[in-house]
């Protein structure tokens, strides 16, 4: 009987660990996640807190929308002096707030769109190193630094010129970095726009690949696998809409020139869909849904009422969940974009969205996440104030959300450990 008992005993230890590994497991290594989908299945954020409900809060050096990235108990973020354009290059305990490393580098200060900062990039991680990047008018900057801070390689990609400033994000495919190098100049039709993949361990060129585009793209590179096919490198730009590469070599495998103004989201890649939008400060958004069957990319739908401009889209199962930048939510059908809902929300929004399990969460500019049930019908679950502004979009890792606004970081739902326990 006893040796029975010791048997279930250790079939439910194993369950317990099994169920736990995928939410453990988790990394957060780019901008908006894991191929940027925003999404988590983690189950133990709430949706509405106070400020007795952080597992902890600091403030950071400088100012930035860098989005946070994650690997294992290690934190990053990028941050700023708004006045001298330093940049903060910095690493924090996931569990405990601790700042663990700083690094500064001196920059020149430069014009800025007012609702950007001179570290609006999220960086991107991986099992060695995490990278960096940034701009001014003289120079764009990708860096590569061991977790525990020590440079292993930088690169000086040549001057930048955008009315905007910087505000890409680098991402990580196999061995190679990829960085959108999309620029404008008023004086020059012809302005650069160039994909770039670089060697993840050494920083030397592995490949470029020249696009068409008239005007600064923010968008951030997903990878998209077709069925029965090898994996693409897809974006977005004025230019050339939605387009796909192959990331072994940036040779352009297909565009969808479906675009008419700049392209500040980034791709979200869903099954055989990928979703993307367009717009300008003066309006005439829209969203284009693109379906590639192997062949050839077809448009799905288009949808222009209240689609966003700024703010990148996330789904769950056949729904996808949108938030206009003048605060109005959006359910669309996935594969037809049937309307479920749209309701105003309020507030302005620049930050992306993010899901997690059932629970969408929307950052507005004031610093109040709006949380929506991620369902066909609206259900608004909760809304709480951050005490200051907020422009980055939320990372999830470690059964917890951690959000940067303007001058702070902090970390909200999952287990709460101590420094000894995350090391």
């Amino acid at each position: 009987m006893i040796g029975k008992q010791f048997v279930a005993f250790l079939f439910g230890v194993l369950a317990t660990i099994l169920c736990l590994e995928p939410a453990a497991a988790q990394e957060w290594t780019r901008f908006r996640g894991p191929n940027g989908t925003g999404e988590s299945e983690a189950k133990s954020i709430p949706a509405q807190w106070t400020n007795a409900d952080y597992n902890w809060k600091v403030s950071v050096p400088g100012i930035g929308h860098s989005s946070p990235v994650l690997w294992g108990d290690h934190l990053f973020i990028l941050s700023a002096d708004p006045e001298t354009a330093k940049r903060h290059t910095l690493c924090y305990d996931a569990f405990t707030g601790e700042k663990i490393w700083e690094k500064s580098y001196a920059s020149q200060a430069h014009g800025l769109h007012k609702q950007s900062s001179y570290a609006s990039g999220t960086p991107a991680v991986d099992e060695k190193h995490v990278y960096f990047a940034w701009a001014s008018p003289a120079s764009i900057m990708l860096v590569a630094m061991t977790h525990d801070g020590h440079e292993v390689w930088k690169r000086d990609l040549g001057p930048w010129s955008s009315q905007h400033g910087f505000g890409t994000s680098p991402i990580l495919y196999d061995d190679m970095v990829i960085l959108s190098n999309s620029q404008e100049d008023k004086d020059n039709p012809q302005s650069v726009c160039v994909m770039m993949a670089f060697d993840s361990g050494s920083g030397k060129d592995r490949w470029k690949s020249k696009c068409n585009s008239a005007n600064t793209s923010y968008s951030v590179p997903a990878i998209f696998e077709p069925k029965n096919g090898s994996p693409q490198l897809v974006c977005t730009n004025t230019g050339d809409g939605t387009f796909a590469l192959d990331p072994a070599d940036g040779h352009l495998l297909w565009s969808n020139p479906c675009f008419d103004k700049r392209t500040v989201s980034s791709p979200l890649v869903k099954g055989d869909m990928i979703f993307g939008s367009t717009g300008s400060g003066g309006g005439g958004n829209y969203l284009v849904a693109t379906q590639f069957d192997g062949k050839e990319p077809k448009q799905a739908f288009r949808m222009s009422t209240q689609a966003p401009y700024v703010p990148t889209s996330v789904a769950r199962d056949d729904m996808l969940f949108l938030m206009s930048d003048g605060g109005i939510a959006t359910c669309l059908d996935l594969k037809s974009g049937t309307t479920h809902w749209q309701k105003r929300v309020g507030g302005n929004y620049s930050s992306s969205l993010v899901r997690a399990h059932d629970k969408i969460y929307c950052p507005s500019m004031d610093g109040e996440i709006v949380v929506l049930a991620a369902e066909k019908e609206f259900k608004e679950l909760g809304r709480t104030s951050l005490g200051d502004g907020i422009r980055s979009t939320p990372a999830i890792a470690n059964g917890q959300m951690y959000l940067h606004s303007y001058s702070h970081l902090m970390s909200i739902g999952g287990p709460r450990k101590t420094a000894s326990a995350s090391k």
